[in-house]
């Protein structure tokens, strides 16, 4: 099987002050951390879909791998994650797996872990006590679903709420906790 990573980097931060591809943390930029970590966890192709200061994003993380601009950034994830997955019909990946730019906690063994159930036809999500979170695997088979039902901050959440998912317990080597304002940066731990 072969499984794509795609990361979600391209919207504006505007409760956190900044767009979250910029920011730093553990000196490297989030947008570098997460695309490292799909690397780092096997990942055939990594693709990371920006948006907002996506010239300056390119500019401060030359190291990325494959990028694409969402020129509907501003209307939401739905968007970003559209776009994304049209991106990778080109490629030969049996599945997605998908993290957003602001959860520096899910680490490459949770993708790993995820990652690890990959088939066309999978639902996959990670899972952290009683709470379903990321990463996101999305089978082949599901991306046209997922892209048709994607809108505004939603990305894939209602798709996967009336389909069957698998879930794989992560939280012993990943937190989920997004980065919504600047506070919370400090409180992220590597695991």
């Amino acid at each position: 099987m072969t499984v794509a990573g795609l990361v979600l980097a391209a919207g504006a931060g505007r409760r956190y002050g900044m767009p979250k591809a910029l920011v730093e943390h553990d000196g490297r930029l989030l947008v570098q951390r997460a695309a490292a970590t799909l690397r780092e966890a096997g990942c055939d192709h990594v693709l990371v879909v920006l948006g907002a200061a996506a010239d300056e994003v390119l500019t401060r993380a030359p190291d990325l791998p494959a990028t694409v601009i969402n020129p509907d950034w501003a209307s939401g994830m739905g968007s970003s994650l559209r776009t994304g997955l049209a991106t990778l019909e080109t490629t030969d990946a049996t599945a997605a797996v998908v993290l957003l730019v602001d959860m520096p906690g899910v680490t490459a063994e949770a993708v790993r872990r995820v990652t690890a159930h990959a088939t066309p036809g999978a639902l996959v999500m990670g899972g952290y006590g009683d709470r379903r979170g990321h990463p996101v695997l999305l089978g082949r088979e599901h991306w046209a679903g997922v892209a048709a039902t994607a809108g505004g901050d939603r990305g894939a959440r209602d798709y996967l709420r009336t389909r069957k998912v698998l879930i794989v317990n992560v939280g012993d080597v990943a937190d989920d906790e997004d980065l919504d304002v600047p506070g919370n940066l400090s409180a992220a731990g590597d695991h």
